[in-house]
């Protein structure tokens, strides 16, 4: 009993857990997919919304930088087509119109020269000592001499400090001369710098060859996303925007993205940490962890509860059921305690009478008995006798029938099968005899032992006796019990109950094990004997089936798992010993 209780609670524990994973598993499953989908699509459209405004913000900076160019070039172009040369070279002139400048632009414009075609500089106004100064060998002069105009790289140049060339070339008697101005690197710088977003992100300008034309907020290193940008494949885009993402040198992903400048020589260049850039998805990424936390634990408590309530019902409609089943294995008893009711009255009639008979031939004894008259008092003693028989003969058989209709006792114990088999044939044999059916058996000898409820077994096998004996009661036959070990099944023993009465319709044999199904007249037959039985021999762990034709018989075959031999060793010792 113990072992069984163990079983069942093992059986409601895993019960529990299975339930808990299954709902668990049903619950999480769409919510991982909706997450992984939504967080999957909401990501590409966040990256590529991301990309679409780094490319708008580096495109309308690189329009305004293009234009901060264009417009400072216009303004020295308008001048030197404003003035002539003798003109320009008044320094006092000169002087004047970059006042004019600064007056009109601010601090934009740091000086103007006036330049002839040997690189001699004519004319100057500003702030340095630049009088007479010769750029015969300076890089932007031998460019700007051979172009209507010409911006120059950043360089250190003659005044130690960056800065850039804006020239514009004129002709005076058919010879060469150059009008520029140098921009406050500074004012350029802030222009660039201007561009900065989140907390990482900044824009710098480098020339075809990586030389940095701004100076940027933090050490930039050429790395290999340099190198792609300013490499031939990207030279391709000078009106375009072009978008990579990859590690930076000091190996943190980033995002660069470059714009070309002054038709392809200088590249407008903005840097983002990815972390940083996509610093909106990431907090859309843990929100929806921690939702999918909370929600998980959520969903965990829940299944937990409900299978526990879930399996506590169960555990109590289990119970009842256990309950129901054995109230209705006692009412099957009490069916066959009244099918057997009227042949034990009979039974019991026989000696009773005898009993009865018995005691009147005595008192009529003692009547007419005197001392000396040896051959009453010995026929008294007969009498005696055999009223003392026939009543324990009366005892005999009504403690068998009490017995066997006391409240079924559950108790597993170790019995032979045989005995038990004799014992219900005996209470059956005076239905037998009054229905004309002969009971025969054919008991294998030293069956091992099994471990059973007695009283169970007692009302299986009566069950399948009294429908035998009720199908033959018109026409009486015969009824073989046999037992023998079972060579299909291991470690069972096999009881066969066979009949030769009418046998059993082929469409009624898979429904009459089932409950309340019956083929008797009504208030013959309750419909609960074969079902009890089946119920009981599951519970031992065996099984039972019927095979029958019509007009030849019916058989019932039943396996019953019997002890290991050391144990049915042990009982017949303990048997020996009682």
């Amino acid at each position: 009993m113990k072992h069984d209780k163990e079983q069942r609670e093992s059986y409601y524990r895993q019960l529990s857990r299975n339930m808990v994973a299954t709902v668990i598993l049903v619950s999480m499953t769409p919510m991982i997919l909706v997450i992984v989908i939504l967080l999957f699509q909401f990501k590409a459209s966040y990256y590529e919304k991301t990309y679409a405004h780094l490319e708008e913000l580096v495109q309308k900076h690189r329009q305004r930088i293009d234009g901060y160019l264009e417009e400072r070039l216009a303004n020295i172009q308008l001048l030197s087509a404003s003035f002539d040369h003798e003109v320009l070279m008044d320094k006092s002139f000169l002087d004047s119109l970059l006042q004019r400048l600064k007056t009109a632009y601010g601090d934009v414009f740091v000086d103007l020269g006036v330049i002839d075609r040997t690189g001699h500089q004519q004319a100057y106004a500003g702030p340095y000592q630049l009088d007479n100064a010769m750029y015969d060998e300076a890089n932007w002069f031998k460019s700007a001499i051979n172009h209507p105009y010409y911006i120059s790289d950043v360089f250190m140049g003659l005044r130690g400090s960056p800065h850039f060339i804006v020239a514009v070339r004129r002709f005076h008697n058919g010879k060469p001369w150059i009008l520029r101005t140098t921009i406050d690197f500074k004012a350029f710088n802030n222009l660039v710098e201007n561009l900065r977003i989140g907390e990482t992100g900044f824009a710098f300008i480098v020339n075809k060859h990586g030389e940095f034309q701004t100076r940027p907020s933090s050490e930039i290193k050429i790395g290999t996303a340099l190198d792609r940008i300013l490499s031939h494949e990207t030279n391709r885009f000078p009106e375009g925007v072009r978008v990579l993402a990859q590690k930076d040198p000091s190996g943190i992903p980033s995002i660069y993205v470059a714009a070309a400048l002054k038709n392809g020589e200088w590249y407008l260049i903005f840097k983002q940490k990815q972390w940083d850039a996509f610093s909106d998805l990431t907090r859309t990424v843990h929100s929806a962890i921690a939702i999918f936390v909370v929600g998980s634990l959520a969903i965990i408590a829940m299944a937990t509860v409900l299978s526990r309530r879930m399996v506590r019902r169960i555990r109590q409609a289990d119970r009842q059921n256990e309950t129901l089943n054995q109230q209705m294995i006692e009412t099957g008893k009490l069916a066959s305690v009244g099918e057997l009711a009227a042949g034990i009255a009979h039974e019991i009639n026989n000696p009773v009478a005898i009993m009865v008979e018995e005691a009147g031939w005595v008192g009529d004894l003692m009547e007419e008995i005197t001392l000396a008259q040896n051959n009453d008092i010995d026929e008294i003693r007969r009498a005696l006798k055999q009223i003392s028989v026939q009543g324990q003969r009366c005892r005999e058989i009504t403690h068998k029938l009490l017995s066997f209709a006391r409240k079924t006792d559950t108790t597993l114990k170790d019995v032979q099968i045989n005995d038990l088999i004799r014992e219900i044939i005996e209470l059956s044999g005076q239905m037998a005899k009054y229905n004309k059916v002969t009971i025969t058996t054919d008991l294998m000898a030293e069956l091992p032992y099994v471990t059973i409820s007695p009283s169970e077994m007692q009302q299986v096998m009566l069950n399948l006796i009294n429908n035998a004996m009720d199908v033959m009661e018109k026409t009486g036959g015969n009824l073989h019990i046999a037992t023998k070990m079972s060579k299909l099944e291991k470690d069972h023993i096999v009881i066969t109950v066979e009949d030769d009465g009418p046998g059993i319709p082929e469409a009624n044999l898979p429904l009459i094990f089932n409950p309340f199904f019956t083929t008797k007249p009504v208030g013959k037959g309750t419909g609960l004997g074969l079902s009890i039985c089946y119920g009981i021999i599951e519970k031992m762990g065996g099984k039972i089936d019927v095979q029958s034709t019509v007009g030849k018989g019916t058989r019932f075959r039943i396996w019953v798992p019997y002890q290991k031999a050391e144990i049915n060793e042990q009982a017949d010792t303990k048997n020996k010993n009682l």
